[in-house]
């Protein structure tokens, strides 16, 4: 059943209660050079960088691996995303960590085949056998449309793809879930009848708070994986009971409609009694 919801999620902070970088990072030894680095550079190069490291230090792919495999989800936010596959619900990710990072972890959690899109930074494995971490979008040519947005990834521009890619299915209703600073642009283009949900207490839910009209999406607020679940599931399910509750009505109209012009067949009326 299609439930004509594209859902969105970001990944780091919000279907994980951390960041898959510093995650390794820290996993692996690197945080005193991360931390004498980041103010030097770019967050994305900063993560190329990491990874040359490792590299250097002897680490294997497998090595990085093994690292993420450790990274644990919560379980409530697990089903909530196999209960929103199962309502019909279209699933997607877009997040500025890496594909490398988000297929292993979701790979390793069974989790891939829920998602019919993962929209991140690019990773490649080079010819020496280092990870290399690439922006999404030329740091050269890029031209992010806001503040909130880093250089190497416009949330907004995606979103703004998907919803043209759908639009050929007919109407979408939009959700999208975030927790971060660039997560704000997205939130922005979402349309009246769509949905975001900010993590309580974290950047996207401040700037939401600080100019509630620039938004035109119904802002639902959550602060852990049980109450994201709760909120999520009731969302989708009033969605579909809305949509469903139009169509009713629309095939009723119809039919009406058509019985009320038939020829052959017309509406009969009958006296009213006051």
């Amino acid at each position: 059943m299609d439930a004509n919801i594209v859902l969105v999620f970001d990944f780091d902070k919000t279907m994980i209660d951390f960041d898959s970088d510093e995650w390794v990072v820290d996993e692996m030894g690197l945080i005193q050079l991360f931390n004498q680095l980041h103010p030097t550079m770019p967050f994305n190069t900063l993560m190329d960088r990491m990874m040359m490291e490792l590299h250097l230090q002897g680490k294997t792919i497998e090595d990085i691996e093994n690292c993420l495999k450790h990274v644990a989800l919560n379980p409530w936010i697990v089903q909530a995303i196999k209960s929103a596959h199962a309502l019909g619900c279209d699933l997607r990710i877009v997040s500025d960590a890496n594909v490398f990072f988000i297929e292993t972890i979701l790979g390793h959690h069974g989790l891939m085949h829920y998602f019919s899109e993962i929209n991140t930074n690019p990773s490649v494995i080079d010819k020496e056998g280092r990870l290399r971490i690439l922006p999404y979008h030329d740091l050269e040519t890029s031209s992010c449309c806001s503040n909130s947005c880093p250089p190497n990834m416009c949330k907004g521009v995606i979103i703004e793809r998907i919803r043209e890619s759908v639009s050929a299915e007919g109407r979408k209703r939009f959700i999208y879930l975030g927790d971060g600073k660039g997560d704000f642009c997205p939130s922005l283009k979402l349309e009246e009848g769509d949905h975001v949900m900010p993590k309580k207490d974290y950047p996207l839910c401040e700037l939401i708070c600080n100019d509630p009209l620039l938004m035109k999406a119904k802002v639902h607020r959550w602060s852990n994986g049980q109450e994201l679940e709760k909120v999520l599931l009731r969302l989708i399910k009033t969605i579909i009971a809305e949509e469903t509750k139009n169509i009713d009505l629309s095939q009723v109209h119809s039919s009406n409609w058509e019985f009320s012009t038939n020829p052959v067949y017309p509406m009969k009326h009958f006296p009213v009694s006051l």
